[in-house]
């Protein structure tokens, strides 16, 4: 059976030991020899074009551990599928082919002090990194990565909020001017408009999760007298409203730097919310889990769903029992939080419904 190992041309080098005992993931059978990679391409798809389990990312990846970001693949670069003993090797193509890449990779490649691990030298290329192909789809989450946000009680709580608009009106939108009462606000300084929105606790302990920050809109900062600034709305989603609180905008990079992984470790969850939706979602529909940065969960981190069984009678023996729960798709975290995370999924065989299992995937989910 053919085995992977990825190879890429990238910007940054580290230098870190490759396990030559590591298992590679499976190569699938029809795995295309030579494959261009196509602007709207994403990390996820050439994944799932080699390998039987694209969440195997890192095993095959991780074969070139000297790059720092051993993900970032660029629209242009040619892919070959090439043989190397009894292993199989994708690399980007540099012009001289399968014959160059099997001669880098015998000549860099080295075993010191027989303890199997590999030393590798890449190649460098200076690439604009907004420019590589993302991991997951951009359009289904982009606004996920930086206007949402899930926050505590004493987030909120602690706030600067709005206690005025201009004119002393009660309502303001794009283009107004609001005041805010709040300690440490910064002159010249950006902020988000949010809403304290849906509640979040875990369903199986009842702990209060958080709340959905419901993005209104953003602003500047254009005058501070003591704990009273003025924001100038630059843009809004919806009416901006007395007790309306805002927070410092985030600087979070559009394209999402990471790649498919194993969240081994991370217990097993449940789905808490579908977002968009009244409680059923699909392919590339966004979802909230009960599992965040303190249960170990990672972006990148990609779980197999279930949808949990009913609950039927037992006519035999006059109670109720619970069927097994099914397996029904993968997603993948995207952005984490103290006590909960966001996914895409990514497959779906059926409905995702809210309530339904998130667990660590295992080989043929």
């Amino acid at each position: 059976m053919k085995k992977l190992v990825l190879i890429a041309v990238m910007s940054t080098v580290f230098a870190a030991p490759l396990q030559a005992e590591t298992k590679s993931a499976d190569v699938k059978a029809n795995a295309p020899e030579k494959y261009t990679v196509k602007k709207g391409d994403t990390l996820w798809d050439i994944a799932n074009r080699y390998l039987k389990d694209a969440w195997r990312w890192p095993e095959i990846w991780q074969a070139n551990q000297q790059i720092r970001n051993p993900h970032l693949i660029f629209p242009g670069d040619n892919l070959l599928l090439c043989h190397i003993q009894d292993r199989a090797v994708v690399a980007v193509d540099a012009g001289g082919g399968c014959d160059e890449v099997i001669a880098n990779f015998n000549n860099k490649a080295s075993v010191s002090g027989g303890n199997g691990q590999y030393k590798l030298s890449p190649q460098i290329r200076v690439e604009d990194l907004s420019v590589a192909i993302p991991a997951i789809p951009l359009q289904a989450i982009r606004a996920y990565l930086s206007d949402s946000r899930v926050m505590g009680a004493e987030d909120f709580a602690k706030a600067p909020y709005v206690v005025s608009g201009e004119s002393k009106r009660v309502i303001t939108g794009q283009g107004d001017k609001v005041y805010v009462r709040g300690t440490d606000i910064t002159l010249g300084a950006s902020y988000g408009v949010y809403r304290k929105g849906v509640r979040y606790d875990d369903p199986e302990t009842k702990e209060f999760l958080g709340f959905e920050a419901e993005d209104i809109g953003a602003g500047k900062v254009t005058a501070v007298l003591d704990n009273i600034a003025t924001l100038e709305l630059a843009r809004t989603t919806q009416e901006v409203r007395i007790e309306d609180r805002i927070f410092a905008s985030e600087a979070r990079a559009v394209t999402p730097i990471f790649y498919p992984s194993n969240p081994e470790g991370v217990k097993e969850g449940r789905i808490i919310r579908i977002m968009s939706s009244l409680g059923s979602g699909g392919l590339n529909s966004v979802v909230v889990v009960n599992r965040g940065e303190r249960d170990g969960v990672k972006q990148g981190h990609t779980f197999a769903l279930y949808q949990r069984g009913g609950i039927i009678r037992d006519r035999a023996k006059d109670d109720l029992v619970r069927l097994p729960s099914e397996r029904a798709g993968l997603a993948m975290v995207f952005r984490t939080f103290n006590k909960v995370s966001y996914a895409i999924i990514l497959r779906a065989s059926t409905t995702i419904t809210v309530g339904d299992e998130i667990r660590p995937p295992i080989s043929g989910d």
